[in-house]
């Protein structure tokens, strides 16, 4: 690489890492870890279980942006000496390390860049993640329950703390439907570009006659709900029906009528949580799902308005949004973006990093 070429993009990425700086605000972020910090050192802090986990989740976050920020920062002044060095000494090795550190931090300031761009609404909120298997019978409830465990996956990878709430799990193999939450900020406005239909091609393993088969599972992703979002429910328009969990579970979980399903009656949404032993705390739980459906049906119905007043179609994305196939070839791609991978055990193993950066992206672009 040319040594005008390397200062150019030496360059290039110094004022896309300002860029960044800029929209992090990390002066702001400093204040909120010292804030965060003060808090944390309460006394009395774990006495509200709840809030002490927000505090203590979001302080982690900001730590982790900060530091990873300040890191870049220090790679990206610190190629420009490793350069000359391996110039004024005319090493090939130098030179190759310092081209193999180049494309590293090209690499990560991309992947920060993303983060700039979750500026909507709700995107810094937690998300609750809803599976369902749909057209496939089988195959697609076996599909549904390796999208679940993608998905812990990728937050296991992150770090990020997830919480199943209910899982309905199908006759012969794999899940009918289940949701769960990934408690870490942003976590919505990362996922949101996860929903939609997605679509498996593989040689079903539950066919005796091996044949191919397509089955087809739905994502839905909705930002957990706060205190200031004003979801009022009137317990007259709910009918609230208590069941015994069922599929695996300790001692005590199946043997009483623990599990809640909620119905709203105006909307006809339903939802159900079996994860805790009391009746009460699965249906405080049932409750936040419940209120962050009708959050996004609040918000899909001012958009639409929005949509109507600039004369636009629906402009849905969510569905037939990605595939994944096992035979006759190997490959998972995204219908939308077009960036696709050749490892479909990786991707179902949580490697969708590169999915959800380009997701974002492209409906960063489609917002202008």
């Amino acid at each position: 690489m040319a040594v005008v070429d390397v200062s150019e993009e030496l360059k290039s990425l110094s004022s896309t890492m300002e860029s960044i700086e800029a929209v992090l605000d990390l002066d702001r972020m400093r204040a909120d870890i010292a804030e965060l910090e003060e808090q944390a050192a309460a006394p009395d802090l774990w006495d509200d279980v709840e809030n002490a986990q927000k505090v203590t989740s979001k302080l982690s976050y900001l730590q982790g942006q900060l530091r990873r920020a300040e890191e870049l920062r220090g790679r990206i002044d610190d190629l420009s000496v490793l350069f000359e060095l391996a110039e004024s000494e005319d090493d090939a090795d130098t030179r190759e390390e310092a081209e193999s550190e180049l494309r590293s931090v090209r690499k990560a300031v991309e992947e920060m860049e993303v983060r700039t761009l979750l500026s909507g609404e709700y995107d810094a909120r937690e998300a609750l993640v809803n599976i369902r298997a749909e057209a496939g019978g089988v195959d697609a409830a076996d599909f549904a329950e390796q999208l679940q465990r993608m998905y812990l996956r990728w937050a296991e990878r992150h770090g990020y703390k997830t919480e199943v709430y209910e899982t309905s799990y199908a006759e012969e193999a794999g899940i009918k439907s289940t949701t769960f939450a990934v408690q870490a900020p942003y976590a919505y406005g990362t996922l949101s570009v996860e929903q939609g239909t997605h679509r498996l091609v593989r040689i079903s393993p539950f066919d005796n006659q091996g044949r191919r088969q397509t089955s087809f599972a739905g994502v839905e992703v909705l930002p957990v709900v706060e205190q200031t979002d004003h979801i009022d429910i009137d317990e007259s328009d709910l009918r609230v029906d208590v069941y015994r969990s069922s599929g695996p579970g300790g001692q005590g979980v199946n043997t009483t009528d623990s599990a809640v399903r909620l119905t709203h009656i105006p909307t006809g949404i339903v939802v159900s949580c079996q994860n805790e032993r009391s009746q009460i705390q699965n249906k405080a739980s049932a409750m936040n799902v419940l209120q962050a459906k009708l959050l996004e049906r609040r918000r899909q119905e001012e958009q639409a308005k929005m949509d109507a007043l600039k004369g636009e179609g629906s402009g849905s994305w969510g569905n037939q949004m990605r595939s994944y196939v096992l035979h006759p070839y190997q490959m998972v791609k995204d219908l939308r973006t077009e960036f696709e991978v050749g490892n479909p055990q990786a991707v179902l193993d949580g490697d969708i990093d590169g999915f959800i950066e380009s997701g974002i992206r492209w409906r960063k672009q489609r917002e202008k």
